[in-house]
């Protein structure tokens, strides 16, 4: 076994195998660039190595530099985690070269499955079913327009050296696939160095599910039942679940042997992912291979009660597997929502920054710990404090649960959404309480197009619609009335000025149409118990108990007897004085107020927001990478006037309407912020 390995990563998953290395009693080295200097995984290993500037093409991603600094440190074997150089046949095999051990598949079995024109060809002698398309590199948009018209709308674009949705795009016309080829081809020769680009069709209405497969040196290869990841927005996966809620055990069965005959034919050694669509009545396409470690693969250790980096790692040694196919379990159900760093109320815009406050659910499942399952584990490379960059991916956080069956793993999800606190940066924990909620998703009745399909619009605090809107009202009262029963108690007050706390209120919300909605509660005594009251909103009681702080900005207790956790911050934007709750997705801003206040309210004049209509404004932080527009230039509405990007992705700004430019802003290479205004027209 290894003495040392290194880890050519970062974030959670480089603290991930950090943690199994830990487990086995092997020494790890970290490497980062200098915008990671402080962050966790460097913090957790036992060394750690400077690559070099924040690009990952100057730092992650040169294999020189890693391999240097294994060779440095002495370490045998490098995990090469995934994303960045993980799937790369040139580094892997150069790791093998310099005699050290490559813990993933050998060098020709990335060749063959790692590129998703090589693997589709090799599928098809294999006689797996494959998706009809153009599997060849195609050279210009004009190509790509016949084909498309050759193979029938709609279709996908897909970048060879493609993955977590970059380099991917679904066009259904002649338009679309002309911009969609060229915008394709530069993501991807920007974010993995090959522009090769293919095409295939796209199935409609699709399942994602997904095959975990492990191979060892000696000819053995089973696979871990499956995943499904079709909860997905722009192709990425959003929530990943095991087992599927859809497929049947026989077409379980046939997919698993068709992936290990997959991974057979290449001679696989270790963890891989094959890929397929599944159709509404069970047909099945390979789609790819992924020749590495899942984002997702808690899921499948939470059913499985094995450690898949463990068994990476023993593979990489030599060793054989531990079990055949007989021995491999399907214990409950598991769920894993992507914590990412985004706005949802911006259109899932990236959001970087300092993270003011991490706090995620009281954890009761760890990394490489398969014994204590049945509960909650967060995987995370940041920690409280720490910066959120934006030279990499948005995933801050990966959440499991693990429950005795999908209805209980999905009250769990539910809850530990409630209770994970981030704050400083925008995260789409929001929209990920909204889908748990979503009737069709509990139905498991969905396909990869159920966000487009349910939040096609966007996504707003007014779109989820809370299943019990009265429960927020009764709980802001609660919060309000025991801030002023703890202010009636304070010493010193002046005769004629105490406080009184009151058992009437009214609460103002905010309605969708903009209106002030001004709801009148009353809320009993406190009796014999610190932290219960009975509150009254319209002919609904609501029994509160909590004993949360009043500082807190996660409260928990009971409702009527059933637990409750959310999240209250006092003081909005907006109103200093006013509380903002969130709880399942649903989020209100309440001012609660006594009726006196009330009254005198409805009387305050309204303050319209600027006009900011002239502008084009920044919708995120973000580097300025080009400004197609100069001052006195004739734009019309819909055309392309400034490029930014963030996290690896290249977000375009349009003009909302015909003008003349008046002013440039701010200038190409610039780091903006959000709201910063870049171009004015006159």
């Amino acid at each position: 076994m290894f003495k040392k390995i290194l880890i050519a990563n970062r974030g959670e998953i480089a603290c991930r195998v950090i943690a199994t290395a830990k487990k086995m009693g092997i020494a790890t080295v970290a490497v980062y660039s200098e915008a990671d200097r402080d962050a966790r995984h460097v913090m957790l290993a036992d060394e750690a190595v400077l690559l070099g500037p924040a690009p990952s093409r100057e730092s992650y991603l040169v294999a020189d530099k890693i391999i240097a600094a294994a060779k440095q440190t002495g370490a045998q074997a490098i995990h090469p985690g995934y994303g960045f150089l993980s799937e790369n046949e040139d580094f892997a095999k150069r790791v093998e070269e310099e005699g050290i051990t490559f813990i993933g598949p050998k060098h020709y079995s990335i060749a063959a499955m790692g590129d998703k024109i090589a693997s589709k060809k090799l599928a098809g002698e294999a006689k797996v079913n494959t998706i009809p398309g153009h599997n060849a590199p195609i050279e210009s948009p004009d190509e790509a327009v016949k084909i498309a018209q050759k193979i029938g709308y709609p279709v996908m674009i897909k970048a060879s050296a493609g993955g977590g949705g970059k380099g991917l795009r679904v066009a259904h016309n002649d338009k679309e696939c002309f911009e969609g080829f060229t915008s394709c081809r530069n993501e991807a020769r920007n974010s993995f160095g090959d522009d090769r680009v293919f095409m295939e069709k796209f199935v409609e209405e699709p399942r994602h599910i997904e095959i975990q497969v492990l191979g060892d040196g000696h000819g053995n290869v089973i696979y871990l039942n499956e995943r499904e990841c079709s909860i997905q927005r722009r192709h990425q996966k959003v929530i990943e679940e095991a087992p599927s809620p859809f497929i049947s055990d026989a077409t379980r069965k046939a997919m698993g042997e068709q992936a290990v005959a997959l991974a057979k034919a290449v001679k696989y050694q270790s963890a891989g992912t094959v890929e397929f669509v599944v159709g509404k009545d069970q047909s099945f396409y390979f789609l790819e291979m992924n020749t590495r470690l899942q984002v997702e693969h808690p899921v499948t250790e939470c059913i499985t009660g094995l450690d898949l980096v463990e068994l990476m790692i023993r593979v990489a040694a030599g060793e054989k597997l531990p079990l055949t196919q007989a021995d491999v379990k399907r214990n409950g159900w598991a769920i894993e929502c992507r914590i990412n760093a985004e706005d949802p109320y911006r259109n899932f815009l990236p959001s970087t920054g300092r993270l003011v406050r991490f706090t995620p659910p009281p954890q009761t499942m760890w990394q490489a710990n398969t014994q204590q399952l049945h509960g909650v584990r967060v995987d995370t490379g940041v920690q409280e404090g720490g910066e959120i960059p934006m030279h990499y991916d948005s995933m801050i956080a990966k959440l499991i649960v693990h429950g005795k069956d999908r209805k209980e793993a999905i009250a769990k999800m539910r809850a530990a959404l409630n209770g994970f606190v981030v704050r400083g940066i925008s995260s789409n924990i929001p929209f990920q309480a909204a889908l748990l909620a979503h009737p069709d998703f509990v139905a498991g009745a969905f396909n990869t197009g159920f966000i487009a399909l349910h939040y096609g619009k966007g996504f707003s605090a007014d779109s989820v619609a809370h299943e019990d809107p009265d429960f927020l009202v009764a709980l802001a009262a609660f919060v309000r009335r025991k801030s002023r029963e703890r202010t009636a108690t304070l010493t010193g007050q002046l005769p004629g000025y105490t406080v009184n706390a009151g058992s009437d209120y009214v609460v103002i919300t905010l309605a969708t149409d903009g209106r002030h909605v001004h709801t009148p509660v009353h809320v009993d005594e406190f009796v014999g118990e610190t932290g219960m009251a009975r509150v009254r909103v319209g002919a609904r009681n609501y029994e509160i108990r909590s004993n949360s702080r009043l500082n807190d900005i996660i409260i928990a207790g009971t409702v009527d007897g059933h637990p409750f956790t959310t999240q209250v911050e006092r003081g909005t934007t907006k109103n200093p004085l006013a509380l903002r709750l969130r709880h399942n997705g649903a989020q209100i801003e309440a001012l609660v107020i006594s009726p006196r206040m009330a009254e005198l309210h409805k009387l305050m004049p309204h303050k319209a927001p600027p006009d900011m209509s002239k502008y084009v404004l920044s919708p995120m932080p973000g580097l300025l990478v080009d400004v197609a527009v100069q001052p006195g230039q004739k734009v019309q509405a819909g055309e392309r006037v400034a490029v930014i990007e963030a996290m690896k992705m290249e977000n375009v700004l349009f003009a909302a309407a015909d003008g003349v430019v008046g002013k440039v802003l701010a200038a190409k290479g610039e780091s903006l912020t959000v709201d910063q205004p870049i171009i004015e027209f006159a």
